[in-house]
């Protein structure tokens, strides 16, 4: 046998352990640093800002069956106009309306005992006003009588309950609209109170946008602003503030802000992506951006923060570099004259940890930390 007949099987264990180390090494997932950041915007000075949302109906309707069952039928497709009192959806009524049978039964026999135990007072009170039967039997009729009068009044009831179900597999559209969405299949079990149709209604459109906290307190109700849609070109509408949130959404430093379309348009419709401009000034104060202390590192190459970049998948992205010139202290925000832009996404935790183009997951700063 020669040299390599003698290694032959050494080598094969080498070779093998070599592939098993580059899988281990392929299947090995990533570790991503997690970082926190923060949406920055100037302060000061005088200029427009324009904020993404998504248009809605002046009055939207989530419309819901009051009691459980299957879906007989459904009258409406997703664009339908209807008018009050139509026919949106029907469940299929068959336990209910045997619920109402069998209460209408038991009604009419408990008013076939009422009429007996009247009948049978009236005789006991004849009986004991001609001295003929005693004080406790007339008691014992009248107390008869009027447990038959009580179980009918109760039964009546219940038939009514009963009917009231049976009404309750029906439902119409409470206002004018259309319908923004079907949310259920025919033949579908649905329980009470589950979403069946999305009714929208409203002349006037509206336009919901997340305002960053540092802006919040320059927004006032009645405030004009103006709106574009990706949709229609070349066009703007004139919209008014009506409603400023006062607490933020969730963990995000943003706070929800509703505009309202001043005019009526056709071709908008609900869902469509908007601009909303708002025009902030403040008089006698410059233009600048103020960032939290934490989010400014230092190194032989100078002053820098990390500007995160969203990548392809949700909460993932890449951190960049960007040198930066700083002006005053603000308590525990330092402003920086260059470097930034407005909206720009600054890491404001986890900086000493980070290097130039480094993949991480992010999530908003909360309270602005």
């Amino acid at each position: 046998m020669n040299a390599f007949g003698k290694h032959k099987p050494i080598m094969i264990i080498f070779l093998l352990a070599m592939i098993l180390s580059c899988a281990e090494e392929q299947i090995a997932p990533e570790i991503l640093r997690p970082v926190r950041y923060q949406e920055i915007y100037a302060t000061g000075g005088e200029r427009m800002r324009t904020f993404s949302g998504v248009a809605r109906a002046g009055l939207e309707s989530r419309l819901s069956f009051k009691v459980p069952g299957t879906v007989d039928k459904i009258h409406v497709k997703v664009g339908n106009e209807v008018n009050v009192g139509q026919l949106i959806a029907v469940l299929d009524a068959s336990d209910y309306q045997l619920q109402v049978q069998q209460a209408n039964a038991s009604l009419e026999s408990a008013k076939a005992q009422e009429r007996n135990a009247r009948a049978n007072y009236d005789r006991v009170r004849q009986l004991y006003e001609n001295n003929n039967t005693s004080r406790n039997n007339l008691d014992a009729a009248r107390a008869s009588q009027e447990s038959a009068q009580a179980q009918v009044s109760a039964l009546e009831k219940q038939l009514a309950l009963a009917r009231l179900q049976v009404s309750y597999t029906r439902i119409t559209a409470p206002v004018k609209g259309a319908i923004a969405s079907v949310d259920v299949e025919e033949n579908e079990n649905v329980q009470s109170g589950q979403s069946i149709v999305q009714l929208s209604s409203g002349a006037r459109m509206e336009v919901q946008v997340a305002i960053p906290e540092i802006l919040i307190a320059r927004i006032r109700e009645g405030q004009q602003v103006s709106v574009s849609f990706d949709a229609i070109r070349d066009k703007s509408f004139n919209a008014t503030v009506t409603e400023v949130g006062i607490s933020s959404t969730g963990f995000a430093t943003t706070f929800p802000v509703t505009v309202r379309l001043e005019d009526s348009a056709e071709n908008i419709r609900p869902g469509m992506a908007a601009e909303v401009a708002f025009q902030f000034s403040t008089s006698g104060e410059r233009e600048r951006f103020l960032v939290p202390l934490s989010s400014v590192g230092e190194d032989r190459g100078g002053r820098f923060v990390f500007l995160l970049e969203p990548g392809d998948e949700a909460g993932e992205g890449r951190v960049l570099r960007n040198a930066v010139v700083l002006g005053e202290l603000q308590g525990e925000l330092i402003e920086i004259l260059e470097g930034i832009i407005d909206g720009s996404r600054v890491v404001t935790a986890g900086v000493s940890q980070l290097a130039d183009s480094q993949r991480v997951k992010f999530e908003l700063s909360e309270g602005g930390e």
